[in-house]
């Protein structure tokens, strides 16, 4: 966006599933018009290549497709966020690089999925990616879905470090990411996860938004314009229909994207393929989903 400036972000974020086809290959064309449910539901950005977007399952040049796909659909019309996925920081700095000539706004820094480290490894591993890009940075800190992450002490002081780091995407309950606001004395803008659980509450905390996957993104966004115009019992309600969803697909990221996809695919009229190796769906796990993408009808 021309008019970008890292301190306005707020709001709900989706972030892409990846959709293929009966070939398990990606599949463009419901790639865009997944894009384009979440835009007309009214997200205030759009992001790929995280956990939702089955990174790892994806080659080089399949995710250097998706950052220019999303961008190219995006058209402008609300920030990006690109997650950078990679083994090495030779690797990740190549992907940051071509998310920057994509288009990107921002980007997320995952930790590389190889091995476990001490804070002091992961920090001087973020530190040499960040110190590579001008792009504004955000650390994806998930460790229960990644056996990997920072405490609110380490992260203050990657921040401390590399200035560029300005943001960070949790996936926690509450009380943690509460604790994170407090230690870093709420000088660092931190979006949550987690398929929208405790959204209200993350949000009465002081989180300045929620990246979620788009299986009920316009529940979502309901309940965040409810909330921030003070319209607590509409966002409440908003919330309240979207919640039973949201509990049977986030028991896992393997869940997630088994029945998470299923009910975008549901609500959205895609049929939904895997790319293997992949949770099967379950004939009751099937029933389940079109019931509740039935309450929550189709996108408009």
């Amino acid at each position: 966006m021309d008019d970008f400036r890292i301190e306005s972000l707020h709001g709900i974020h989706a972030i892409l599933y990846a959709l293929f086809d009966k070939d398990e290959k990606l599949d463009r064309a419901a790639m865009r018009r997944q894009t384009e449910i979440c835009l007309a539901s009214g997200v205030h950005g759009m992001a790929g290549l995280g956990l939702a977007t089955e990174a790892s399952k994806l080659d080089e040049v399949e995710r250097m497709a998706i950052m220019e796909w999303l961008v190219e659909d995006t058209a402008g019309q609300v920030p990006v966020v690109l997650t950078i996925f990679g083994a090495s920081v030779e690797e990740q700095v190549r992907q940051a690089r071509h998310a920057a000539r994509a288009g990107a706004d921002w980007l997320i820094l995952q930790p590389p999925m190889v091995g476990q480290f001490s804070a002091a490894e992961y920090i001087r591993f973020f530190g040499r990616v960040a110190d590579q890009t001008e792009l504004p940075l955000a650390i994806q800190n998930a460790p229960a879905l990644m056996g990997r992450g920072l405490t609110a002490a380490d992260i203050r002081e990657l921040v401390r470090q590399h200035p560029n780091i300005r943001l960070v995407k949790g996936e926690g309950p509450v009380v943690d990411i509460a604790h994170l606001i407090e230690v870093t004395e709420g000088r660092l803008p931190v979006f949550n996860g987690r398929a929208g659980l405790e959204l209200l509450e993350n949000l009465r905390i002081g989180c300045h938004g929620l990246i979620l996957a788009p299986d009920s993104i316009d529940y979502a966004v309901r309940a965040y314009e409810f909330f921030s115009d003070g319209w607590d019992e509409h966002a409440q309600e908003a919330y309240r229909q979207m919640l039973p969803g949201v509990v049977f697909t986030m028991q896992g990221i393997e869940t997630l994207l088994c029945y998470g996809k299923r009910l975008f695919g549901e609500r959205a009229g895609i049929t939904i393929h895997d790319r293997a190796p992949a949770m099967r769906p379950t004939a009751i796990g099937i029933e389940m989903t079109r019931r509740y993408a039935a309450a929550m009808g189709g996108f408009s």
